[in-house]
């Protein structure tokens, strides 16, 4: 799959800078035209922003025209103040594209604890004429640290109707209900139920199966939007589409990890079930020694039996029937010779690495994702803010 050009049929954006952190884009708002249906899930921080909390309360009915986002500022714990800063957001939105506040969604990224630059955002949203941006434009002015716009399509078999993702992402990602901040847009006519139900199925097993750093933010916002405007679809082809547009966001997501150098693909198979699979897949993914040694290109696959240990509730793992593969080399319980070993050092170093762990408890399987660990990542985050 390659960037798509355009927006799905029934959708239109605009994207400015208002000068939150520099003269990147950081505002996008994506207009429907009329009441679409909608679905989104969020964050279950304790520390949740406004902006997840309003977006919430206007998803509830199961239909959006507009979504507005902001990045470089996640107006997060700043009380009162940014509740009704998110509230004039929607208000500002709906009368920019002509609809109800009540049918705005928001999304916001960045820093937590500042408000927002609220006069800028009047002046940028007021000004709000131009809807003629594509789906890399917002997905630019949704970066942070991003080192590149995360733009993915597919189209639904035995139809000419698409489906685009937008997505931003590359640290503090440990999702909990979704990650980081996506837009999700189709053509296809999708029933609001039924499109609430195939999006929590492909979150679950993509957004949710990627971590960066175990961290889960206080913004994290996923929204689907379905203009209708392609006719009906096969739901089976839809999923399918709508599957691989996700999980290539994800693996983008991974990839471009704050410092990353190596995307570290975890396949669990064998499980007693998926959730047991996915369990010891982030034991595996987000074990700092296992990210390290991925790093220096080291096969070291004790670290990774340690990872699996770690699982000490799942009393139905039996080391002695544990398989351990880096790539398609079996390095556990079949020991490789010191020379083996130091020939996968050059496949531990490479783009990406696939760890596969069998279980022998059942029959399930799940994939995760992530990144190393490199040094970089701790310097950037020392001076995030500073």
């Amino acid at each position: 799959m390659t960037a798509s050009p355009v927006l799905p049929r029934g959708f239109r954006a605009h994207v400015a800078s208002v000068g939150i952190k520099d003269t990147t884009d950081d505002l996008a708002i994506v207009d429907a035209r009329r009441p679409v249906a909608a679905a989104a899930v969020f964050t279950r921080s304790r520390f949740s922003g406004p902006s997840v909390d309003l977006s919430r309360h206007n998803v509830a009915s199961a239909s959006a025209q507009a979504v507005v986002i902001v990045s470089k500022n996640a107006n997060v714990a700043n009380g009162d103040a940014g509740r009704r800063d998110a509230a004039e957001l929607c208000a500002l939105t709906a009368a920019a594209v002509g609809c109800e506040p009540g049918d705005v969604l928001v999304a916001s990224t960045g820093v937590i604890g500042r408000r927002y630059p609220i006069d800028r955002l009047r002046s940028g949203i007021g000004d709000a004429t131009d809807f003629t941006a594509a789906p890399i434009d917002v997905a630019r002015a949704m970066m942070t640290t991003d080192t590149v716009a995360k733009v993915e399509h597919a189209v639904v078999a035995g139809s000419d109707a698409v489906i685009v993702g937008m997505a931003k992402g590359v640290g503090m990602i440990e999702p909990d209900m979704a990650t980081h901040i996506s837009l999700i847009l189709t053509d296809a006519d999708m029933p609001a139920d039924e499109l609430d139900a195939v999006f929590r199925r492909v979150v679950d097993r993509t957004f949710n199966c990627v971590s960066i750093d175990t961290d889960t933010s206080t913004s994290d916002t996923s929204i689907a939007l379905a203009s209708g405007t392609a006719g009906a679809v096969d739901h089976a082809a839809f999923e399918q589409a709508l599957d691989d547009v996700m999980r290539a966001l994800t693996k983008a997501i991974a990839r471009d990890g704050e410092g990353a150098n190596s995307l570290i693909e975890v396949h669990v198979d064998r499980a007693r079930d998926v959730d047991q699979a996915r369990r010891v897949g982030k034991a595996i993914v987000n074990s700092p020694l296992v990210r390290t040694a991925v790093h220096g290109g080291d096969p070291n696959w004790g670290r990774v039996a340690m990872a699996i240990g770690k699982c000490s509730d799942d009393t139905d793992i039996d080391q002695h029937r544990v398989v351990i593969r880096f790539g398609t080399d079996e390095v556990y319980p079949r020991l490789l010779d010191d020379d083996a070993l130091a020939e996968l050092s050059d496949y531990m170093r490479g783009a990406d690495v696939l760890i596969h762990v069998s279980l022998d408890t059942g029959t399930a399987e799940a994939t995760v994702w992530g990144c190393d660990l490199s040094d970089t990542y701790v310097r950037f985050n020392a001076d995030y803010t500073t």
